[in-house]
């Protein structure tokens, strides 16, 4: 039989003739003309490697160049892990003498999940039911599946939520594997937080609870989030030969330090703003200062400016310069260039010294005391009011603190995205109850009187987990990529800490109780009621806000007895107040009745394009006064100002 490299080979010995070893014949000498055949068989390609020496060396059959590829990436993959693993025993060791986790239940949504969970039981019909249908989804994906494989053209059977942009990248859909991937876990997410939504007889806020958790519990699994599932990573893996991975391990492990032992996600780049460098520039002085607030006044940019003075309270679980990060959306210097005189408090970051610092506190030294020293810097008796988000709801004690003394100094008041009816309140009202307060009344106590602004900073987050955590996780560690530089996301990373005693106070008085709205908050030793507020109101609302609904906000506004102003304006907590008319973004609505609820006032509304703060300064102008000489911040009854704006407490952190 002829071999595969050319050679004769003699067919095996039979039984018979292999009997006597000596009777076996002599091998014959070779032929000399057998050498041409050496040179002839030296020509033709070499033979492939026995199966044994492909298993010993895998990479046989490679390229210099993929070898060497092959090799990089190893090499990578192996310093990636080493970082990781070092990263987490470092952070073990630095939380080493921390005090053990406070719960096992962190988000206390354990009774809330067992009463939907045994709901659920109690129906086995509407449970077989929602399985039936997930298995009917399931087959009809698996169809769409097979017919895809087969080259027709198929239409998904789901599809991600509107501004759902996990699965932006194009194999998500191109890909088969990843496109079952995708909508398997579509099918599954919907189905789950279906189930839990369609559940009878459950307490709507514990409800809600459950329904939260387990938004949570599914964005976390997305297979997005994880590098073998998620197209985009892998491409950036093997096109840099791993290297992506090792500096999201470098990132991770910065992240790591940086929090202390706690990852501490980051969303920006930290290092390209500076506060009163390239953000918060608007010029102005710090012309007085107490212990909580340093109160900034603007310089004009108009040769007349409005008499009456205009104060905006920030809140202060975040720096005040919201409302001036960049020239071209400073709220700040839009209304300096409308010809008001503006005044802002800039709180002071606390520490342990003001633990014992009250709601009472932020109502006399905040409120009180502001409002006396801008009458005095202007020489008048009266001053227009902004309060935004948790600043709006202290200025609404406030205004029901001076109507019942008879204190007419405020004479108007505006509010951004402010609450002061609580019974429909966003997600933050999932994370009280006396669980919760306990367990934050535990961590402030730990902290030394304070808590920490990583822990506001984390309930914000997970409040929209999608595009304030995971989104940045795949970026960050498993892309290798450093967040872009954004002023808004360092302003949401830029948090303040809050004393114990006012962050508690406002827990359980306005989240957990609603007592401002029900009549029943007593600050100072006055009863506070807001329909005897009858101080002229704005109210802005945000048509998306997750924080403060505008459905609650409304609430709010029917609870004041002067008149009211309400309008809508599109996008959410933040970019529906911060919209400069210069770039031209969203919309709002208004209407200027305010009948029983927010839905006849939607259905009477009208829209407008653009930004609302044109409608809001129309209405402030006609509350202002007239106009007068523009007042110098340098040389007011005030004295000689503290030093310039934006002031020393808003460059303190956490």
């Amino acid at each position: 039989m002829a071999a595969t490299d050319g050679k004769t080979r003699r067919k095996p010995a039979t039984a018979k003739t292999a009997k006597p070893a000596a009777k076996a014949p002599k091998p014959k000498a070779e032929p000399k003309a057998a050498a041409p055949k050496v040179e002839t068989r030296a020509k033709t390609p070499p033979p492939p490697p026995e199966p044994e020496t492909v298993a010993a060396d895998p990479a046989a059959f490679l390229s210099s160049q993929q070898r060497e590829a092959l090799e990089k990436l190893s090499a990578n993959l192996a310093r990636a892990a080493v970082t990781a693993q070092g990263a987490i025993a470092e952070a073990a060791l630095r939380q080493a003498d921390s005090p053990a986790a406070l719960s096992p239940d962190p988000f206390h949504v354990g009774p809330a999940l067992t009463d939907v969970m045994g709901r659920l039981a109690a129906q086995p019909d509407r449970l077989l039911r929602a399985q039936a249908d997930l298995f009917s989804r399931y087959l009809d994906l698996w169809q769409s599946t097979a017919r895809r494989m087969a080259g027709e053209t198929v239409d998904p059977v789901v599809e991600p939520a509107k501004g759902d942009k996990r699965f932006n990248d194009p194999d998500w859909g191109a890909n088969p594997v990843f496109d079952v991937m995708k909508q398997s876990y579509l099918l599954t997410s919907n189905w789950l937080n279906g189930l839990v939504a369609e559940v009878d007889g459950v307490a709507p806020l514990e409800k809600r609870r459950v329904e939260f958790f387990m938004k949570m519990l599914t964005d976390a699994i997305s297979p997005s989030n994880f590098l073998m599932s998620n197209p985009a990573a892998l491409r950036e893996a093997m096109q840099t030969g791993g290297e992506s991975l090792v500096r999201g391990m470098e990132n991770f492990a910065g992240d790591l330090a940086r929090g202390g032992g706690q990852l501490a996600i980051s969303q920006t780049d930290m290092d390209q703003f500076r506060v009163g460098e390239n953000v918060a520039t608007a010029p102005g002085k710090v012309v007085y200062q107490n212990d909580i607030l340093q109160l900034l006044q603007y310089e004009p940019t108009t040769d007349k400016v409005h008499e009456i003075p205009l104060l905006l309270f920030t809140p202060w679980i975040n720096k005040f310069y919201i409302i001036d990060l960049r020239p071209d959306n400073s709220l700040v210097r839009w209304l300096t260039g409308q010809g008001f005189s503006v005044f802002v408090t800039s709180w002071v970051n606390p520490d342990e010294a003001l633990a014992a610092k009250t709601f009472e506190s932020y109502l006399k030294e905040g409120i009180y005391d502001a409002t006396t020293q801008v009458m005095k810097q202007c020489q008048v008796d009266r001053v227009n009011t902004v309060g935004y988000c948790i600043g709006g709801t202290l200025l609404s004690c406030a205004l029901a603190h001076m109507a019942a003394k008879g204190d007419p100094r405020i004479n108007s008041a505006t509010f951004f995205a402010a609450q002061q009816d609580f019974a429909e309140a966003g997600d933050l009202k999932l994370f009280v109850d006396d669980a919760w307060l306990a367990e934050i009344e535990t961590r402030i106590d730990q902290a030394g009187g304070f808590l920490p602004g990583k822990s506001m900073a984390d309930t914000f987050n997970s409040l929209r987990g999608n595009d304030l955590i995971w989104s940045f996780f795949v970026n960050n560690y498993l892309m290798g990529k450093e967040p872009k530089p954004f002023d808004l996301l360092f302003w949401n990373s830029d948090q303040t800490r809050m004393p114990k005693a006012l962050h508690l106070f406002y827990l359980r008085n306005f989240y957990k109780d609603n007592a401002l709205a029900e009549g029943r908050l007593t600050l100072d030793g006055v009863d506070l009621d807001l329909k005897t507020v009858e101080t002229p109101i704005y109210v802005q609302s945000s048509r998306e806000d997750h924080i403060a609904p505008f459905k609650s906000i409304y609430r709010g506004a029917k609870l004041f007895g002067g008149p009211v102003t309400f309008t809508m304006a599109g996008s959410g907590h933040i970019a529906g107040v911060i919209n400069h008319p210069d770039a031209k973004k969203y919309q709002h609505w208004t209407n200027p009745d305010l009948p029983a609820t927010v839905g006849e006032w939607q259905a009477g509304a009208v829209e407008h394009p653009g930004s609302w703060w044109p409608h809001w300064g129309r209405w402030l102008a006609e509350r202002s006064g007239p106009l007068v000489p523009a007042r110098d911040p340098s040389k007011g009854p005030l004295g000689a100002p503290i030093e310039d704006a934006p002031g020393s407490y808003v460059k303190v952190r956490s």
